[in-house]
């Protein structure tokens, strides 16, 4: 995809307002882990299995939620422009709530926010409750990367501009007052939350800063100290996805693979693949009954099973062994005849090639 060259909205000198996210708890970890695989765990522990299908929903009441038909299609095109980069999740529109991961509101008077990845069905589990929200026009330039830059939250992607590596000083007391104004009015906790807070290198992958990131916000002049060029001029990122965008995203997501292996009882499969890299197996049973899957190794593992409805492959069961002493395991009733694929995402192992994987 090509990388627009112009700027937002010209009138604007990076005083917009701006997304917020919502507040979860950390994950807890067993206390005894390395930092290293603490690290990798927190790399990828909010982002979903490549190949899930994420079903999205407008909420039309409350009235307040409703949005206008120029609004859902600007969320419908950024939904398409992710997927054209030829990521492997698959977005699907749905008309009824409790069918959908994302649950998006049109909110004027609360801002823009979405929870990330995973918080989705993790922390957001009420189905009349949003889980994005848009609080400004999203037909003008600027709005497109909004709803871009909230769906990339939902993906599960953090603000690029808490990036350890972005090299930013900020003057914290003009950026608290700053944005305790008009248009965004934070408390110095929100502000602490969304700006000052600079990320782990842990969540964010040791990756360098990418000033241009549709994840990163613009700024004013006269709240950043260093980078120094940014005391006198804004601050304003490209408009659009940009180039490290689209490799992360395709990094964490790549094409599909259309032939799996196929997974058959008290066959053992040998785990080769790197941190961040997923596997995946078809299941085809010959018996209707109840099946275990587990994989076996020094391993920290995401293990999701989709079941094939209608040529959708729909969430079926999942386990996620990360941070603990144990190993991924689903236990599920297979049906005879019918196709299942099963996907794993390997967060951590101690030795490449250590793991298994077997069903019984």
């Amino acid at each position: 995809m090509a990388k627009e060259s112009k700027k937002h909205d010209a009138k604007t000198d990076g005083k917009q307002p701006l997304c917020t996210i919502p507040g979860t708890p950390v994950r807890p970890l067993e206390a005894n882990i390395n930092d290293r695989r603490a690290s990798l765990i927190r790399i990828s522990e909010k982002k979903w299995v490549n190949g899930t299908l994420l079903h999205y929903c407008f909420l039309d009441e409350p009235s307040t939620w409703r949005g206008g038909d120029d609004q859902k299609d600007a969320v419908r095109n950024a939904f398409s422009e992710w997927k054209q980069l030829g990521i492997g999740l698959v977005f699907k529109e749905v008309t009824n709530p409790r069918d959908a991961e994302i649950r998006i509101g049109f909110n004027q008077g609360d801002g823009s926010w979405s929870y990330v990845g995973r918080d989705n069905v993790d922390y957001a589990t009420d189905p009349d409750e949003r889980t994005m929200n848009f609080g400004w026009d999203l037909t003008t330039d600027y709005g497109h990367d909004t709803a871009l830059h909230e769906i990339g939250h939902a993906l599960g992607f953090s603000h690029e501009h808490q990036n350890p590596k972005s090299g930013i000083q900020w003057d914290e007391q003009e950026v608290i007052d700053y944005f305790a104004g008009s248009p965004n009015y934070w408390s110095e906790e929100q502000t602490r939350h969304n700006i000052l807070r600079k990320l782990s290198e842990n969540e964010t992958g040791g990756s360098n800063w990418d000033k241009d990131s549709i994840m990163h916000y613009q700024f004013p002049s006269g709240l950043i100290i260093k980078p120094e060029k940014y005391q006198h001029q804004p601050l304003i990122p490209e408009a659009g996805l940009s180039p490290t965008d689209i490799v992360e995203a395709l990094r964490f997501f790549p094409a599909l693979e259309t032939n799996l292996p196929e997974l058959r009882p008290w066959e053992s499969h040998r785990i080769r693949i790197g941190v961040g890299e997923q596997i995946d197996f078809v299941i085809k049973p010959k018996y209707s009954r109840e099946y275990t899957m587990q994989t076996f190794g020094k391993m920290d593992t995401v293990m999701v099973l989709f079941e094939e409805i209608r040529g959708e492959n729909v969430y079926y069961d999942g386990d996620d062994d990360s941070g603990t002493s144990f190993n991924a395991k689903i236990t599920a009733r297979l049906v005879r005849e019918r196709s299942y694929v099963l996907r794993i995402r390997l967060y951590y192992s101690e030795q490449k090639g250590e793991g298994a994987l077997m069903m019984w």
